[in-house]
Protein backbone atom coordinates (compact mmCIF):
# COMPACT_ATOMS: atom_id res chain seq x y z
CA UNK A 1 0.00 0.00 0.00
CA UNK A 2 2.73 2.51 0.68
CA UNK A 3 4.62 1.76 -2.81
CA UNK A 4 1.10 2.49 -4.38
CA UNK A 5 0.21 6.00 -2.10
CA UNK A 6 3.97 7.01 -3.26
CA UNK A 7 3.66 6.26 -6.70
CA UNK A 8 -0.01 7.63 -6.78
CA UNK A 9 1.59 10.74 -4.97
CA UNK A 10 4.65 11.45 -7.58
CA UNK A 11 2.77 10.87 -10.60
CA UNK A 12 -0.13 13.38 -9.67
CA UNK A 13 2.23 15.68 -8.95
CA UNK A 14 3.99 15.49 -11.94
CA UNK A 15 0.71 15.90 -13.72
CA UNK A 16 -0.38 18.70 -11.78
CA UNK A 17 2.98 20.58 -13.13
CA UNK A 18 1.28 20.89 -16.60
CA UNK A 19 -2.27 20.38 -16.12
CA UNK A 20 -4.85 23.31 -16.14
CA UNK A 21 -8.25 22.96 -14.73
CA UNK A 22 -9.70 25.42 -16.87
CA UNK A 23 -12.91 24.47 -18.65
CA UNK A 24 -11.53 25.49 -22.58
CA UNK A 25 -8.15 24.25 -21.75
CA UNK A 26 -7.93 21.29 -19.62
CA UNK A 27 -8.34 19.03 -22.48
CA UNK A 28 -5.43 20.67 -24.72
CA UNK A 29 -3.26 20.17 -21.55
CA UNK A 30 -4.04 16.65 -21.28
CA UNK A 31 -2.95 15.96 -24.64
CA UNK A 32 -0.10 18.21 -24.12
CA UNK A 33 1.41 15.80 -21.49
CA UNK A 34 0.61 13.00 -23.72
CA UNK A 35 2.36 14.37 -26.36
CA UNK A 36 4.84 16.83 -25.62
CA UNK A 37 5.89 15.66 -22.09
CA UNK A 38 8.75 13.49 -21.95
CA UNK A 39 7.39 9.78 -20.32
CA UNK A 40 3.83 12.46 -19.97
CA UNK A 41 2.21 9.41 -21.36
CA UNK A 42 3.49 6.89 -18.85
CA UNK A 43 2.83 9.00 -15.97
CA UNK A 44 -0.61 9.34 -16.95
CA UNK A 45 -1.48 6.09 -16.91
CA UNK A 46 0.82 5.32 -13.86
CA UNK A 47 -1.65 7.49 -12.66
CA UNK A 48 -4.70 5.87 -14.07
CA UNK A 49 -4.16 2.83 -13.50
CA UNK A 50 -2.00 3.17 -9.94
CA UNK A 51 -5.44 4.51 -8.06
CA UNK A 52 -7.26 0.90 -9.21
CA UNK A 53 -4.22 -1.42 -7.98
CA UNK A 54 -4.20 1.01 -4.95
CA UNK A 55 -7.97 0.27 -4.38
CA UNK A 56 -7.18 -3.41 -5.16
CA UNK A 57 -4.76 -3.70 -2.40
CA UNK A 58 -7.02 -1.60 0.22
CA UNK A 59 -9.61 -3.90 -0.66
CA UNK A 60 -7.33 -6.94 -0.28
CA UNK A 61 -5.93 -5.67 2.89
CA UNK A 62 -9.36 -5.41 4.49
CA UNK A 63 -10.70 -8.68 3.09
CA UNK A 64 -7.43 -10.07 5.08
CA UNK A 65 -8.21 -8.73 8.16
CA UNK A 66 -12.09 -9.52 8.21
CA UNK A 67 -10.72 -13.65 7.30
CA UNK A 68 -8.70 -13.43 9.99
CA UNK A 69 -11.14 -11.88 12.58
CA UNK A 70 -9.29 -8.44 12.99
CA UNK A 71 -12.54 -6.88 13.52
CA UNK A 72 -13.09 -7.89 17.06
CA UNK A 73 -10.62 -5.48 17.95
CA UNK A 74 -13.39 -2.69 17.73
CA UNK A 75 -11.07 0.61 17.84
CA UNK A 76 -8.00 -0.70 15.70
CA UNK A 77 -10.98 -1.54 13.19
CA UNK A 78 -12.88 1.45 13.67
CA UNK A 79 -9.83 3.44 12.34
CA UNK A 80 -9.53 1.37 9.76
CA UNK A 81 -12.83 2.20 8.79
CA UNK A 82 -12.35 5.83 8.92
CA UNK A 83 -9.61 5.88 7.01
CA UNK A 84 -11.02 3.99 4.47
CA UNK A 85 -13.57 6.48 4.13
CA UNK A 86 -11.29 9.08 3.81
CA UNK A 87 -9.10 7.43 1.02
CA UNK A 88 -12.69 6.87 -0.78
CA UNK A 89 -13.01 10.54 -0.19
CA UNK A 90 -10.06 12.10 -1.03
CA UNK A 91 -10.12 9.62 -4.47
CA UNK A 92 -13.92 10.93 -5.09
CA UNK A 93 -12.39 14.90 -4.96
CA UNK A 94 -9.37 14.69 -6.68
CA UNK A 95 -11.25 13.03 -9.39
CA UNK A 96 -14.59 15.84 -9.74
CA UNK A 97 -12.00 18.80 -8.44
CA UNK A 98 -11.54 20.83 -11.29
CA UNK A 99 -14.36 23.29 -11.91
CA UNK A 100 -16.86 20.69 -10.87
CA UNK A 101 -16.23 18.55 -14.09
CA UNK A 102 -15.14 14.68 -14.58
CA UNK A 103 -11.63 14.68 -14.70
CA UNK A 104 -9.99 14.54 -18.23
CA UNK A 105 -7.01 12.56 -16.64
CA UNK A 106 -8.89 9.52 -16.57
CA UNK A 107 -10.45 10.23 -20.02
Amino acid sequence: LGICLMIQILTGLFLAMHYTSDTTTAFSSVTHICRDVNYGWLIRYMHANGASMFFICLFLHVGRGMYYGSYTFTETWNIGILLLFAVMATAFMGYVLPWGQMSFWGA
